[in-house]
Order: structure tokens, then sequence, then C-alpha cells
């Protein structure tokens, strides 16, 4: 299996996650991240949904992706409107630079793909390691919605030049015990009928309860959290659907 994220996999996301598409998150970001003129970092910052539009309101940010195919596309969109980000390829778990961050965040669950708990409290400890004292992290999680074992769905995407790619897309393996899911995805590309293209890739996903990611967060020096819900501040959860907001000061 190929590593998640590679070149049909990023551009569908690309696709279908175009720069300023937003679940609520954009404008929540947007407001919590208003006046701030410290230096913000956005881990798995992808292909820029919204990383773009925070710059283009005059924020200082960076990004990172373990993926290049993701940062390719992602300098593309920043070259097209005249913007400078510092990008580079880097892992959550891993990644070193020497600055201290004002903020740093991780909306629409990308902290999901640490599927073992082991990378995801290396990462949290990473991330302490390069905020300010007094730096936010800011964190969104889905809780799962069930799953569908080894039942394909299917979605199709056409391209600017007319190519078509499909996605088939399963759950092949759950953990209710270690709070994991895995699926496989298998993406074509398909011009004039012919397939020109073709890529796997193995999915895994992480989940946590409210509560659960509290403490962990207070586990790795994180103090001061306030949950979200559905992008309102504050509001606690109620409703499963709805995507959870943690967000959290680095203790001095």
């Amino acid at each position: 299996m190929l590593s998640y994220y590679s070149s049909l996999s990023a551009e569908v996301y690309d696709l279908d996650k175009p720069i300023g598409k937003s679940f609520g998150d954009v404008e929540f970001y947007r407001e919590r991240l208003a006046g701030n003129e410290g230096r913000i970092l956005e881990p798995a910052t992808g292909t820029g949904r919204l990383l773009v539009p925070l710059l283009e309101d005059g924020l200082h940010i960076d990004g990172f992706d373990s993926s290049p195919e993701m940062l390719d596309i992602c300098r593309v969109h920043c070259k097209e409107r005249g913007l400078h980000p510092k990008l580079f390829e880097a892992d959550m778990e891993t990644f070193r630079i020497d600055v201290e961050y004002d903020a740093i965040i991780l909306p629409a669950g990308t902290f999901q793909l640490l599927a073992g708990r082991e990378q995801a409290i290396k990462a949290l400890k990473n991330f302490r390691k390069h905020l300010a004292p007094g730096g936010r992290l800011l964190v969104d999680l889905y809780v799962p919605q069930g799953f569908e074992v080894d039942r394909p769905r299917t979605r199709t995407w056409q391209t600017k030049a007319g190519e078509v790619i499909t996605l088939e897309s399963k759950t092949v393996e759950v953990d209710w015990i270690k709070q994991y899911s895995v699926s496989h995805n298998r993406y074509e590309k398909w011009q004039g009928g012919k397939l020109i293209q073709t890529e796997l890739e193995r999915f895994p996903m992480r989940w946590y309860g409210v509560e659960e990611f509290k403490l962990l967060l207070g586990s790795q020096g994180f103090e001061d959290i306030i949950v979200s819900s559905n992008y309102e501040y504050g509001q606690y959860p109620k409703n499963a659907q709805h995507a959870v907001t943690f967000e959290a000061i680095a203790h001095i």
C-alpha cells in the first residue's frame, strides 16, 4: 500500500476541498486567531484549504505536511495569490524548527491520522515544545458515526483536463478497544474510457472521547482547556455528528 495523500489522493483532496471551502472551521479559526501578531503553525496543512484564507487575512502562518504531493499543490495555490509562507515536509511527531509559535492549529480531524496512541502522545509533546509559553493549541476531532466493514463506497470527480477520477473506499478493520479504524482506498484516473493511473492507499483513523482527550492534553502540559462543538466557541458537545474543537494553553 502507498502512503496516504500520494499524487491521485492529493489531486482528489484539492478537487473535493478547494481553497477556502469551509465546514464552519475557516470562520471559526479566523475569529479565534484574529489579532494574532505572532507566528502560527498548521501541521498537515495539505493543499492549503485553510492556510491560504488565513494568510490572505494577514496572519503569519507556516505549514508542513508529510505528503510532498500535497505541498506541491499548496505551493502552486500560494504562488498564484502572491503568498510566500514557509512550507516544509515533515511529520507531526518528529518535525523540528527553531521557532516558538503563538499558536498551532489542526483543523478537520487531521490529528486523528495518528492512529497509534504513542504517535499521538509524541506529537503532542512536539507541539508543546514548539509553542511559546502561553501559546495555544487548537485541535478539531470527530466522533465515529458507525462503520460498514467491507462495504465499498464510490465517488467520482472530473478534472479541469476532462479526466475522471474515481475513488472506491471501504472500511476493512475496526478496533473498538484501541479506538481506530482502517480503510482501503483505490483511486483510478480515466481518460477517454482508458485507465491511465491508479493508486492504492491504506488510511487509518483514530478517535477519542471528549473527556479522554482533555485528560490527554493535560498530561502533556496543556491547561485552561476549552471545548467547543460545531464551531460554536465554548459550546460543550451535544451532537456526535458535530466537530469538537479543543483549545488549550501551553503551560508556562
